[in-house]
């Protein structure tokens, strides 16, 4: 029994010794997780950084002062109230990008990193935002971005961080200048809209009198080559009754006919403004009725008269006609004539200037007007004869 306690306490040593191993092993096996930096110190000292992967340490002499995560990290401060250039206070909030690139700098250059950054952040971006007006702020975000990536970037470079980048989330001016700013913006946009409204108008504007201009050449170009074709057709047509007529050799008596039966259409138009009263009426009558009796040489006022059938136009080349006694187409010619004249009084009644009849009478040969002498009636001219110029009436 005398043995027993010291037996216990052998096996009470030994059990710590073995505790004792089994911690100093747990102590002196270290892990470290990728992307993570372990700071260990020896005896209260610097020794050395640990990198991912399996190490030992010392048990009771090596210690783990502090694991810095190299990842890039985000930091996203409060709304600071910053005052600009033109004495207004404005709210700025930011976000910070960085990375730890020395971890021993890091553990032992400041004490909290993260808090030295956001006051360095302040700090910083006070001096920029200070040197600036609102309408600058509001419009600068890339320049203060950049000016407070410089400056942050410099500053953290002893503490073993590097600043990637620096975002402005928000800027909020006042809520009194916001209110400005607003209507600042919607007359800004209506002066927009409403140029482009003008900028369309015109260009539509441009556009239609371009077509317009087109349209109205294409047309005259078609109204010329139309009056051309119009012109040539006439032309022709005109060559054409000419060469008939010369070819036909035509009868003036058959002429003189065609002139009276063209009378009463000349009377009649209602385009025309003036009526013409024919100077030698009686003249052409006189010539038709020797036509058709077939007078003898003389008669004809120095015109080479033809006996009947002895016409240079062939029988199938006449118009046909349903007279067939010269008296009848006489007194045909003298009713067509007496209707004629009867149209130019009447026209004549109508424009104020009345037909008178004395001068036709007068024009007669051998028929007396009133208030007249009786004047033989003188030979006719050897060459066709010509009315005299027309009288017209208003």
């Amino acid at each position: 029994m005398s043995d027993n306690p010291g037996q216990i306490a052998l096996i009470v040593v030994l059990g710590l010794v073995l505790l004792f191993v089994v911690v100093a092993l747990v102590r002196a096996v270290r892990i470290v997780p990728q992307a993570v930096a372990v700071i260990v110190e020896r005896l209260g000292r610097y020794n050395r950084t640990l990198d991912a992967g399996l190490h030992l340490l010392i048990p009771f002499v090596d210690r783990v002062r502090a694991s810095v995560d190299l990842r890039e990290q985000v930091v996203s401060f409060p709304p600071q109230p910053v005052i600009t250039s033109d004495n207004l206070v404005v709210s700025i909030d930011t976000v910070i990008y960085f990375q730890v690139t020395s971890p021993k700098d890091a553990v032992y250059e400041i004490a909290n990193y993260i808090t030295g950054i956001e006051q360095l952040t302040v700090t910083t971006l006070r001096n920029v935002i200070g040197s600036m007006d609102l309408e600058q702020t509001l419009t600068s975000r890339d320049q203060i971005n950049g000016q407070l990536r410089g400056v942050l970037d410099e500053a953290t470079g002893k503490w073993g961080i590097r600043v990637n980048r620096v975002e402005l989330k928000a800027i909020d001016p006042p809520a009194s200048v916001q209110g400005s700013m607003e209507q600042q913006m919607r007359a800004e946009r209506d002066r927009r809209a409403a140029i482009l409204t003008a900028e369309g108008v015109k260009q539509s504007q441009i556009l239609t009198a371009e077509g317009e201009k087109q349209s109205a050449i294409l047309r005259a170009e078609g109204d010329a080559q139309s009056a051309i074709l119009r012109a040539e057709g006439e032309a022709r047509a005109i060559l054409q009754v000419f060469d008939a007529v010369h070819r036909g050799d035509a009868d003036p008596k058959l002429l003189a006919y065609q002139y009276l039966q063209t009378l009463p259409k000349i009377a009649s138009s209602p385009s025309n403004k003036m009526w013409f009263l024919p100077a030698e009426l009686s003249g052409a009558l006189g010539w038709l009725s020797k036509g058709f009796t077939g007078g003898g040489e003389g008669d004809g006022g120095g015109y080479e008269t033809r006996p009947a059938g002895s016409s240079p136009l062939a029988a199938d080349d006449l118009p046909p006609t349903s007279l067939t006694d010269p008296s009848e187409a006489l007194a045909e010619a003298r009713r067509e004539s007496a209707a004629a004249t009867a149209d130019a009084t009447s026209a004549g009644t109508l424009t104020g200037v009345p037909f008178d009849r004395t001068a036709e009478h007068g024009q007669r040969p051998g028929v007396d007007a009133p208030g007249r002498t009786a004047t033989p009636s003188p030979d006719v001219p050897s060459a066709r004869p010509q009315p005299e110029p027309p009288t017209a009436g208003a």
